[in-house]
């Protein structure tokens, strides 16, 4: 991870961590790197979408202000999924696309995600080259003038292209199922509805009313007990809920049981095998996944891998090896078929195609898996590095894991994208899960290292 961009781009707090200078330095920089090489009249293209949050509009004058300044072309996709982004930039040729969105954190938080001309995140190196010219490590690069400036445009019709694209995936109709949707008040509140409604479903929609503010407020993938209630209440078939940027999925089965993210890889594992489209007989996972989704795999005869957390790092395992399916828990899953980046939309279709095509409740999908209890510990922290390289931490950590066994696993890491130590423990019992993730938790603070 650099300075700024970690494994999900440049987050933080709006006008605090991530201010309208750095989206307009990000901006500059693009548009002259993308331009250096074009020859005659040709520009650098350019395409940026957005969620709901109140500073993304800010965000998005302050890039479009330093692109055009470079000399660069842009295309405003407006209101939209992440993965919507990612679709554009490859279908129509693009040098690079901007997502601005925090994705699940609250909405006075925002970020800048890069995706290049592949339609996966950029490359290290040139956010680290962003980061230089952010930090002024670089000379000052030139401006733009007269016709030079470049011009911007509206590309709304992106966005419909990317709806048509997803109403195409399906090899069934979804007529007669009553789909609930949480659209976490976020980007798929411009486009599942209305992919869902033109595949035949009977679709009941809540918090798809965004007004700046409530975006993931207490509804969407990290709130799922809002969907639980809601499909049990109305007698759904299945309820899927999306984060901010509609690029995680999470899913309800009709009895408002949780389907998480190894549920789905376990469930659409099976079926790509069966169809004889998993390629490598292989699912990619990260380490955060769950003992019971190996066992299950382990069980099925279904080979994995395991990445560090970020679906960056799944992607660039599946393109490596030439694997079609990988993710998270958390829900973001990704499709290479189809998709260079997880897809909430896109995985919701992909569940009810399994679901249709098997003529089968989403309860009985999962049979065959069973998830260990696990606990998720946070603790927000000075400095992570001197977390995990603490010998007193790491030893707690090695009691933990030699009193699990077999039985159960440890996992201490960094967060990604906030100040965060993350100690996650996996066992037979809640009891246990709370025991050991607090024995390591504890002496964590007991050394200071708590903010």
């Amino acid at each position: 991870m650099g300075k700024y961009f970690g494994t999900d781009g440049f987050r933080g707090e709006a006008n605090v961590d991530l201010t309208v200078e750095h989206a307009f330095k990000v901006g500059r920089y693009l548009g002259y790197y993308f331009g250096k090489d074009k020859k005659g009249d040709e520009r650098a293209r350019i395409v940026i979408g957005k969620d709901t949050r109140r500073s993304s509009y800010m965000f998005e004058y302050s890039l479009v202000a330093g692109l055009t300044a470079s000399g660069a072309d842009v295309y405003l996709m407006h209101v939209t999924p992440t993965p919507s982004v990612s679709y554009i930039v490859r279908s129509d040729e693009f040098d690079c696309g901007i997502m601005i969105s925090a994705s699940h954190n609250p909405f006075y938080d925002n970020g800048i995600k890069l995706i290049n001309s592949h339609g996966a995140k950029i490359e290290a190196s040139i956010e680290e080259e962003i980061e230089k010219y952010i930090d002024g490590e670089i000379p000052e690069i030139p401006l733009a003038t007269k016709d030079k400036i470049g011009r911007t445009t509206d590309y709304s019709m992106g966005r419909n292209r990317y709806i048509g694209y997803l109403m195409t995936l399906p090899t069934r109709a979804f007529k007669n199922l009553k789909v609930g949707l949480d659209c976490s008040n976020g980007a798929a509140s411009t486009i599942a509805k209305a992919v869902f409604d033109a595949l035949g479903a009977k679709t009941y929609v809540i918090s798809n009313e965004p007004d700046g503010t409530n975006i993931n407020d207490n509804c969407g993938s990290t709130h799922i007990e809002n969907l639980q209630k809601f499909v049990v209440d109305n007698g759904l078939d299945v309820g899927f809920a999306y984060d901010g940027d509609a690029d995680r999925c999470l899913a309800v089965d009709e009895n408002g049981a949780l389907v998480d993210g190894d549920h789905i890889l376990y469930i659409c594992g099976k079926y790509l095998r069966d169809k004889g489209h998993l390629a490598g007989n292989t699912v990619v996972t990260t380490v955060m996944s769950n003992l019971g989704l190996y066992k299950a795999f382990d069980a099925e005869g279904i080979n994995y891998e395991k990445t560090a957390v970020g679906d960056k790092y799944v992607y660039e395992c599946m393109m490596e090896k030439g694997y079609m399916l990988g993710g998270e828990q958390s829900g973001h899953i990704i499709f290479a078929k189809n998709a260079r980046t997880g897809d909430g939309v896109l995985t919701s279709l992909k569940m009810m195609e399994v679901m249709v095509e098997n003529k089968c409740k989403m309860s009985e999908l999962s049979r065959g898996l069973k998830i260990y209890p696990q606990l998720l510990v946070n603790i927000k922290v000075k400095s992570k590095p001197e977390v995990t390289s603490d010998k007193d931490v790491l030893a707690a950590v090695k009691e933990v894991e030699e009193k699990l066994g077999d039985n159960g696993r440890i996992l201490l890491r960094e967060s990604g994208t906030e100040p965060l130590i993350r100690v996650m423990v996996e066992a037979e019992t809640d009891e246990l899960c709370n025991e050991y993730a607090y024995k390591v938790a504890n002496v964590i603070k007991e050394k200071g290292y708590e903010q």
